[in-house]
């Protein structure tokens, strides 16, 4: 799937409202402690921590809720790849690490100085096409220890939400703005879409959710240009809300998150790639060839070594 900078930047104002993040915690996340959060104390949290190579992350967003009286940091990571990082166990490892530290210093300076830190939740949220199989626990990125040494080895472990693989609830019941989003992440026809965005105006008519329903509205444009075809991208750029113009979509008989398109480019790329290496394969063959000439080998020898034709052999002759 090609990158969409705009569809990115409205991924993540959509996770910037609090009403999408209560939503993915009561929805997605496992636990008891959910029967003690305060989702009224949902707050997000300024997350350009820059890493050590200086260079800020855009993708990552914290919040911190209060569980009982405590607080829950959630990190939550935006994974934009179109397939799953082998990495990214040591990657989120990095990243709560940052987060610790900058909370360690928060906590001096504002002096509290506690023994122990918060809680830190890890969340990986991926949209790419191909299942995730990377490892969950950064321990599973190393080799298993020397024996008696296993205690010593790096323990992290995230929550993966591989969107086109959750469970989602019946397309009547949608009620859940974290699974209006990840339902339309998996859609694969204009009409399923529709069926979200009209469950989702109803919703969006309560007061206050002003700020969400302009998220929302931004990011459906967003995803529909993603995944369109040429011929609809600019007509979707004329829409200036969806919610309120859902009749002229329905009234679209094209399937717009056409399957056959994609795979047709998919398979293009992969024709790319083998030519790409043919083309390779044959400049590197040429050069041991040229090199056997230099060193006196016959047009033969070098033919039956390398499996050059004899005429593109004479040809570095000349």
């Amino acid at each position: 799937m090609k990158r969409n900078p705009s569809y990115d930047t409205s991924y993540k104002a959509l996770f910037s409202c609090p009403e999408v993040v209560r939503d993915l915690l009561r929805g997605y996340v496992p636990g008891k402690w959910l029967e003690n959060a305060d989702y009224e104390s949902l707050t997000r949290v300024n997350a350009s921590y820059v890493s050590r190579n200086d260079r800020q992350r855009h993708d990552d967003m914290v919040w911190r809720i209060d569980i009982g009286g405590q607080w829950l940091w959630v990190y939550i990571l935006l994974e934009f790849q179109s397939e799953s990082d082998p990495w990214m166990a040591v990657r989120m490892m990095q990243y709560v690490s940052l987060l610790a530290e900058q909370l360690i210093k928060e906590g001096v300076q504002n002096g509290l100085l506690e023994a122990r830190l918060p809680s830190i939740l890890p969340i990986v949220l991926y949209n790419g096409k191909p299942e995730w199989r990377a490892p969950l626990d950064v321990a599973d990125c190393f080799h298993t220890p020397p024996d008696g040494l296993e205690e010593y080895r790096p323990r992290l472990h995230y929550l993966l939400l591989d969107e086109r693989r959750l469970q989602q609830h019946p397309l009547r019941e949608v009620k859940n703005f974290a699974d209006a989003v990840f339902r339309m992440e998996a859609s694969r026809r204009l009409p399923d879409v529709i069926g979200v965005v009209s469950a989702l105006e109803e919703i969006l008519r309560a007061p206050g959710l002003q700020t969400v329903r302009r998220a929302f509205g931004q990011w459906i444009k967003a995803l529909l240009q993603r995944r369109a075809t040429a011929s609809m991208i600019e007509e979707i750029g004329t829409i200036r809300d969806v919610f309120e113009e859902l009749e002229m979509l329905t009234e679209r008989k094209e399937t717009w998150f056409d399957d056959e398109i994609e795979q047709s480019f998919l398979q293009g790329c992969e024709k790319g790639r083998e030519k790409g290496r043919e083309e390779g394969r044959k400049k590197a063959l040429m050069f041991v060839a040229r090199n056997m000439l230099k060193c006196g080998k016959s047009v033969k020898e070098i033919a039956e070594a390398t499996g050059l034709q004899p005429e593109a052999i004479q040809s570095l002759m000349h």
